[in-house]
């Protein structure tokens, strides 16, 4: 793992948005990364942070084996900052009292500025008022010896606590998610003003510091990067590429259930423009032939699945002599995998990374991205000269279109499909929305509908599509289109595409629907 100069160590006792911790830290220019509490003491040595973040979690501090911080980030002269449970454990452990279970308090709330704070300093002043997002069932109900109330809510009167002195803060509300507007401005704060940290873990200095860590770790070894065509992989082959220059060879497997044109830009791009070595593998016929007919859409992710890595390593075979492994891997891929209850890894889909392919063909991995957020992803394509309409792409599923085609595939429908989801995305960005929308797409329904053409009669598919906002694709809301705007695109897909006569809006949320129909 990196060495980072200046670290913050967010200690996760099994909040569901410890991440968005990271993320805030890092958008205030700072490198952060998340280690669960059972191994805190570990990651505490290994990184040497700055400053410690204690994240919020569902347990109670009064039942009994609840997480704990290690003492060592009390003792160790570091500022830390406790959020919502992480405050709670910090005064259990420094000798306050927590009470459980009758204060409970879940959603909007604001709170009251008593007394001034480097926490607070240009943000907040004192006397003010200001909302914040709650969601807790304990409150503190005596503070440590050494710490006083800065502010205070209804529902919590130790909503926000210092010790100045130790530089030791707690907040009972969430200030790492939206609904606390300033919620970003106070972790500023936290890692500029009390932790005294530069904000200069930028994109630029992470492409110098992998570029270093590629060449060390594969010396005149060779690599090979499975590409799927999606901006994660193409920025980690990138990114090696100008490591290692040669030494890297992309596989491109094209299993025929990309978008309109996409396999022609992946090969022209890596080709032509970064001049990478490339192979492009033609295996359209397997794939589609495996999956002609197959309506079950696990079926469907796993057929997929083992035909790209029988495929991937048939080819890896024939370039022989490779010793690594790449992936695109992300950070949220490796925090997942590192479990919350010290159960089983949450194993990551087949389909995002060639899972199981390092130790058929007993080679090293190469992840150069495992350290980043997929927004982060995107910046440092940008950073590496990648086009702005391919790493502003909106999400494209591994089994691409084969799970927005439920019921049987066939290759007239893939067709059809294709045809209509490009029509749909066209019109998205000729009114100007594609970067409003987190995904946006077609799905061909195993329904037929009459209609009338001309003066005959038709007998056709119908056409779903579906657009959502999102911030991470965990939940998500329809985007709501003027309907002027859905009638031009149904318009234009039923002249256009042959086979589709009837079209329909998607204005289902997640939950409870998925984003993708399968």
């Amino acid at each position: 793992m990196t060495q980072h100069l200046d670290t913050i160590l967010i200690v996760d006792f099994g909040s569901q948005v410890t991440q968005l911790i990271a993320r805030r830290v890092r958008e205030a220019g700072v490198y952060s990364e998340i280690v669960p509490f059972q191994s805190a003491e570990e990651g505490f040595r290994r990184l040497n942070p700055k400053a410690v973040i204690l994240s919020g979690s569902p347990a109670s501090t009064t039942e009994e084996n609840s997480p704990r911080a290690p003492e060592i980030i009390f003792s160790s002269g570091i500022p830390v900052l406790g959020i919502c449970y992480g405050q709670q454990t910090m005064c259990a452990q420094l000798g306050g009292k927590i009470e459980g279970g009758l204060h409970r308090e879940f959603g909007r709330a604001f709170l009251e500025v008593q007394k001034s704070s480097p926490l607070f300093d240009g943000i907040w002043a004192e006397g003010t008022r200001h909302q914040v997002w709650m969601s807790h069932g304990d409150r503190v109900t005596a503070l440590p010896k050494g710490f006083e109330i800065i502010a205070a809510s209804p529902g919590a009167p130790f909503a926000a606590i210092a010790d100045e002195a130790r530089r030791f803060y707690g907040v009972q509300f969430h200030p790492e998610v939206v609904h606390t507007p300033d919620g970003a401005k106070l972790i500023s704060n936290f890692v500029h003003r009390i932790a005294g940290l530069k904000g200069d873990w930028t994109m630029a200095a992470f492409r110098e510091q992998a570029i270093g860590e590629i060449r060390a770790k594969v010396g005149d070894a060779r690599v090979i990067c499975g590409l799927s065509g999606g901006v994660d992989s193409s920025v980690a082959a990138i990114l090696i590429h100008e490591a290692i220059g040669d030494q890297l060879t992309c596989i491109f497997v094209d299993h025929g259930l990309l978008r309109m044109g996409e396999a022609e830009q992946v090969v022209g791009m890596f080709r032509d423009h970064y001049n990478i070595p490339l192979v492009h593998v033609q295996a359209q016929d397997l794939f589609i032939g495996a999956l002609e007919g197959e309506m079950d859409p696990e079926v469907k992710r796993k057929t997929i699945g083992r035909l790209f890595i029988e495929t991937f390593e048939a080819e890896a075979k024939k370039i022989g002599g490779a010793d690594f492994l790449a992936q695109g891997t992300l950070y949220p891929d490796v925090i997942e995998s590192v479990s919350f209850t010290g159960g089983p890894s949450v194993t990551i889909k087949s389909h995002h990374n060639v899972g199981g392919l390092p130790e058929r063909m007993n080679m090293k991995l190469v992840e150069p991205l495992r350290e980043l957020f997929k927004d982060e992803v995107r910046e440092l394509g940008r950073e590496l000269g990648l086009p702005e309409q391919f790493v502003g792409r909106h999400p494209f599923p591994g089994p691409g279109l084969a799970i927005r085609c439920p019921g049987g595939i066939t290759r007239e429908k893939l067709e059809i499909l294709r045809q209509a989801d490009a029509i749909y995305l066209d019109e998205i960005r000729k009114a100007g929305l594609y970067d409003a929308i987190w995904q946006a797409f077609a799905v061909l329904l195993p329904v037929q509908t009459v209609g009338v053409m001309g003066d005959g009669r038709t007998y056709e598919f119908v056409c779903a599509l579906r657009a959502v906002t999102s911030v991470d694709g965990m939940t998500a809301d329809f985007y709501a289109f003027d309907m002027e705007f859905l009638g031009n695109a149904a318009t234009r897909i039923i002249n256009e595409v042959k086979g589709i006569n009837r079209v329909v809006y998607d204005v289902t949320s997640k939950p409870p629907g998925t984003i993708e129909w399968e």
